[in-house]
């Protein structure tokens, strides 16, 4: 059986690992650098590192923040925000990224994910997703510019295009659960986990351990990711994995 993978996810502002609520209402969460270097002690098996703002500035992603960073590391690490061609995606996995994460980018140009696969490998290719739940549509809608801009997409049919070009990975937010602390949007994943072929990271409401144990037994993704309960100090990584390692889900 594949082991379980548990990734804290540093969202990062002019600089700075910021938490909100539903994409809104961001506070400080402190220093990239020294979050990263504390993740990596805590026994995190991945960093995700998101500039959560470079999409809607219309700018490329900090790469001397993800050197830093990166020069702390000794797990895989994941570099979104900003990301719209390939040799945006060079630079970021020059700068010490192991992956890249589309989003924005790839929605308005679904060849990027083509182009970043034939060149990196798939597994190189993370398409996050931001999905909301909407009524009219009765299924999830997929959101860009860090959860500003409804599309066209929906959320399920979006994931097998994203696969079928050649993501590796899909980073899968529910904007309606994040922040919120509830757990996590189970029917959601559950609804992609069975439309893809690829490993899915659920995203978006993390509470309390317990959340983390509900996602891996009832659905069948391959690692949870979050961020404000780790940044505050709530639980952390290494309780986490103790709970979960005592209930019999296989850890890395």
């Amino acid at each position: 059986m594949l082991t379980k993978r548990i990734i804290p996810c540093l969202d990062v502002k002019e600089g700075r690992v910021v938490k909100g609520v539903q994409f809104v209402n961001l506070r400080d969460a402190g220093d990239p650098v020294e979050l990263a270097a504390f993740y990596d002690e805590q026994g995190a098996d991945e960093l995700v590192f998101l500039d959560i703002s470079a999409s809607h500035e219309g700018r490329e992603t900090m790469v001397e923040v993800v050197e830093e960073v990166a020069a702390k590391l000794a797990i895989p690490f994941t570099v979104g925000g900003g990301i719209n061609s390939l040799a945006d995606m060079k630079r970021v996995l020059r700068a010490g990224a192991d992956k890249v994460s589309l989003n924005t980018a790839a929605v308005n140009r679904p060849e990027l994910i083509t182009e970043g696969a034939d060149y990196f490998g798939s597994q190189c290719i993370v398409v996050a997703i931001d999905a909301k739940y909407d009524e009219e549509l009765g299924s999830w809608r997929v959101y860009t510019h860090g959860g500003r801009t409804p599309t066209d997409w929906e959320v399920i049919e979006w994931a097998k295009e994203a696969v079928r070009r050649g993501a590796g990975e899909i980073l899968l937010t529910s904007m309606d659960q994040d922040g919120e602390k509830t757990g996590f949007d189970l029917p959601l994943t559950k609804a992609v986990n069975a439309a893809v072929t690829v490993p899915v990271i659920a995203s978006g409401g993390a509470g309390a351990k317990e959340c983390f144990y509900d996602v891996f037994t009832e659905t069948k993704c391959d690692a949870a990711l979050a961020a404000s309960i780790f940044h505050y100090k709530e639980t952390s990584v290494a309780e986490v994995k103790t709970l979960l390692k005592e209930k019999g889900v296989p850890m890395r």
